[in-house]
C-alpha cells in the first residue's frame, strides 16, 4: 500500500489490492497549519467527533463513509466499513489540556489493509492501561504520537513500543515548521530513544509499505508532511 502523511495525525492509505482508500484523523487546516487534504477517500476514520484537529471528515472529498472510532469503542469495539474490519478502544486526551477543562474522549483504532495490520493512536494523552497496551499487540505499522506535550509522554510511549514490538513505527503529531505548539517536541526527541541504524527517512510525504517488506524488529520511518 501507499502511505501519504498530510500532517498532524492525518494519513492517506491506498491499497494496491484495489480495496478502499482510507484517510485517518483529518484536521482543520487553519487550526494546525497543514495544507488542505485534496485527495479523495472511500473511508474516513476519525478518533472523535468534536476535535477539529482530528475529526474533519466533512473536508474530505469523494463522499466517503465515515467511522468514529470513539463510537466504535463505546459500542462493542468492532465494526466493518467498506469491507474493512475496524477495532477501537476508548482513550482520553491529556489531563491538563489547555483548551479543555475536562479531557475529551477519543478512540484509538486498528485495521488491516493489504495484509498489513495498522494501528492509529488517536489523541491519547496519558499512560496506557493494560487493556489499551494489549490493543497494540501484533501490530505491523503503528502511527505513533511522537510529540509528547498534549499527548502521551515519550517514556510511556516507548514502554508500549518496547513491549508490543510493532514492526514499523511512523511518528505523527510532533512539532514541525508548520505545527508549532511551544512545548510540543521536535522529532529528534522521539528518535533519541532509538539507535541510529533503526531509523529510516522517507525524504518525502509518501512511502510504499508491503507486508513482505516489513522488518522483523522494530524500525522507525520518518515521513515529511505533504505540502
Amino acid at each position: 500500500m501507499e502511505v501519504v502523511w498530510y500532517g498532524h495525525a492525518a494519513f492517506g492509505l491506498t491499497p494496491e489490492s484495489g480495496g478502499p482508500r482510507i484517510v485517518t484523523d483529518p484536521y482543520t487546516p487553519e487550526g494546525v497549519g497543514y495544507a488542505p487534504i485534496a485527495d479523495t477517500a472511500d473511508l474516513v476514520i476519525v478518533s472523535s467527533d468534536d476535535d477539529s484537529a482530528h475529526c474533519r471528515a466533512d473536508l474530505i472529498a469523494g463522499d466517503p463513509q465515515v467511522i468514529n472510532a470513539l463510537t466504535v469503542a463505546q459500542s462493542g469495539g468492532r465494526t466493518t466499513a467498506c469491507g474493512i474490519e475496524i477495532a477501537a478502544i476508548e482513550a482520553a486526551e491529556w489531563d491538563h489540556h489547555p483548551e479543555h477543562e475536562v479531557p475529551g474522549q477519543n478512540g484509538m483504532y486498528r485495521f488491516t489493509l493489504d495484509g498489513v495490520r495498522c494501528a492509529h493512536m488517536g489523541d491519547v494523552g496519558n499512560p496506557l492501561t493494560a487493556a489499551q497496551e494489549a490493543f497494540f499487540e501484533d501490530v505491523d505499522v503503528l502511527f505513533a504520537l511522537a510529540g509528547g506535550y498534549l499527548t502521551i509522554e515519550l517514556p510511556d510511549l516507548m514502554g508500549m513500543i518496547r513491549r508490543m514490538r510493532p514492526r514499523l513505527v511512523i511518528p505523527m503529531h510532533f512539532r514541525t515548521l508548520t505545527y508549532r505548539p511551544r512545548n510540543t517536541m521536535w522529532i529528534e526527541s522521539f528518535l533519541s530513544h532509538f539507535k541510529n541504524e533503526d531509523v529510516d527517512f522517507a525524504f518525502g510525504p509518501r512511502a510504499r509499505i508491503g507486508r513482505d517488506d516489513l522488518p522483523q524488529d522494530t524500525r522507525v520511518l520518518v515521513m515529511d508532511y505533504l505540502r
